[in-house]
């Protein structure tokens, strides 16, 4: 429980609200000490333009999604506005998007947006290869004037520990929260010298083009992969009808039974890989990489940072940058081999065929010595110069259905560690396995570096503040 005294005339700033949301997260805090610095305040709406002034969400509407990209736009939720591929979002229909009342959610470089329903207050900066994408009325857009501040100086605010507890202040609803754009039109954004703003702004700029680059590299290295493979030349023209069944012989039938394990494009993506592995060689995962899924445990919480390690979920970890608040006991991690190592490989271990099981992401450096939810196969290269060559495997096209036909369970499915690491893959010579990777590593360290970049955006935005 959270409790805060306060000052009756301190309710005045807030509309008299009599909810406990403006006081007890950190916002009356923030608000007093930035009053307290000798320095210009402009209130949010006097720096962002647009539609509806530049600070705006979206109306109601149906959504109706298409699975062909030339009939639909790439869409962003509230849910994945935040994750580091966005290259398997949902599409929005392109005649729905286009038209008059949802043009105006096309996103465009330099935004801020805020989550605004449910889950209040996640935020992220509109890079290069965001530019273009549709995104949902769950969504604030906040459109800065370029001409008044610099569009990454003023992320790197709201996004800070002085903005976040500013722009939740605003919060509404006892079940379903929501946050609107007038609750933060008025929010005080402290001025610096402009050079400072424009060294903080720069930080954030580079960082949000060194993201999209290491999304184009992974792109690069999962079309090189599949080129070589051979899987970009099967015929996929039925794809749709064929992913609802299979056929397969009598003979094959000694593993498994389910239908789901038959299905054409899984078979497809099979016969594809034995081929190349018939001409340039294969391994079983197992072989080449530590995979094991750590026992079931009983998550017991520290109360001090300082006693435990910091815990995140399957979701969490296909975010641009996780993050979280809840730190497992270090005894507790360190028993069920929970803790992440960087250069592990983590694939999503249960859920529904459709959603995020099969699919992969890669432990950086951000998050290596944290602690992470059971429902993850831990992959570790045994190798670690296979590391970028094994993640391109795993995430390419057919490395994910083949991951997610190994799934077993009619309501729940999961996947095992042993027929995980019973997967035989393409594996080739060093030298190839070197030159298909490249591309995959050259992606993580672009990643890497971002996070560096905000890292630094961030402490030179609390340099800054503290000099006055």
């Amino acid at each position: 429980m959270k409790t805060a005294v306060i000052r009756a005339s301190w309710m005045e700033g807030y509309g008299y609200r009599l909810d406990t949301q403006p006081y007890v997260g950190g916002a009356l805090q923030a608000k007093i000490l930035l009053e307290e610095l000798p320095l210009r305040k402009d209130p949010l709406h006097t720096l962002t333009k647009g539609h509806d002034g530049g600070i705006y969400n979206g109306p109601q509407f149906r959504r109706n999604y298409v699975e062909d990209p030339a009939h639909g736009v790439r869409f962003l939720t509230g849910s994945s506005m935040q994750l580091a591929d966005l290259s398997n979002v949902s599409l929005l229909s392109r005649r729905d998007a286009t038209g008059k009342k949802l043009r105006h959610l096309r996103l465009e470089r330099g935004m801020t947006l805020i989550s605004c329903s449910g889950s209040i207050g996640k935020m992220a900066y509109v890079r290069p290869e965001m530019a273009g994408i549709w995104s949902s009325q769950d969504i604030l857009k906040v459109v800065p004037d370029p001409e008044k501040i610099p569009p990454g100086y003023l992320y790197a605010f709201l996004s800070s520990k002085f903005g976040v507890p500013l722009v939740t202040s605003g919060t509404y609803g006892a079940i379903i929260q929501h946050l609107e754009p007038e609750h933060i039109a008025g929010i005080g954004v402290p001025r610096l010298d402009p050079a400072q703003e424009q060294e903080i702004h720069d930080l954030v700029e580079e960082a949000a083009q060194l993201r999209s680059e290491a999304a184009s590299a992974k792109a690069t290295a999962i079309h090189g992969f599949n080129e070589w493979t051979g899987y970009d030349s099967v015929d996929r023209s039925t794809h749709g009808l064929e992913s609802t069944y299979g056929i397969t012989s009598s003979e094959s039938l000694g593993k498994r039974m389910d239908g789901a394990y038959y299905f054409a494009p899984a078979l497809n993506a099979r016969r594809c890989w034995d081929q190349k592995i018939a001409e340039d060689g294969g391994a079983k995962l197992g072989g080449i990489a530590d995979v094991f899924i750590p026992t079931i445990f009983k998550r017991e919480y520290a109360q001090n940072p300082e006693d435990g390690v910091p815990y995140i979920t399957g979701a969490d970890v296909f975010q641009i940058r996780p993050s979280t608040e809840l730190f497992l006991h270090r005894s507790i991690a360190e028993k069920h081999r929970l803790t992440l190592t960087k250069g592990m490989i983590l694939i999503h271990e249960a859920g529904q065929r459709y959603g995020l099981i099969g699919r992969s992401a890669y432990v950086h450096k951000t998050f290596a010595g944290w602690s992470c939810t059971n429902n993850m196969v831990r992959v570790a290269p045994k190798k670690h110069e296979d590391t970028g060559f094994l993640f391109t495997v795993l995430s390419s096209n057919p490395g994910v259905l083949l991951l997610k036909r190994e799934a077993a369970g009619s309501s729940i499915p999961h996947l095992d560690a042993n027929n995980v690491a019973d997967i035989e893959v393409p594996w080739p010579s060093r030298e190839k396995r070197f030159s298909l990777g490249q591309p995959m590593d050259e992606s993580i360290s672009k990643y890497e570096q971002a996070n560096e970049l905000e890292d630094r955006s961030s402490n030179l935005l609390k340099t800054f503040l503290k000099v006055y």
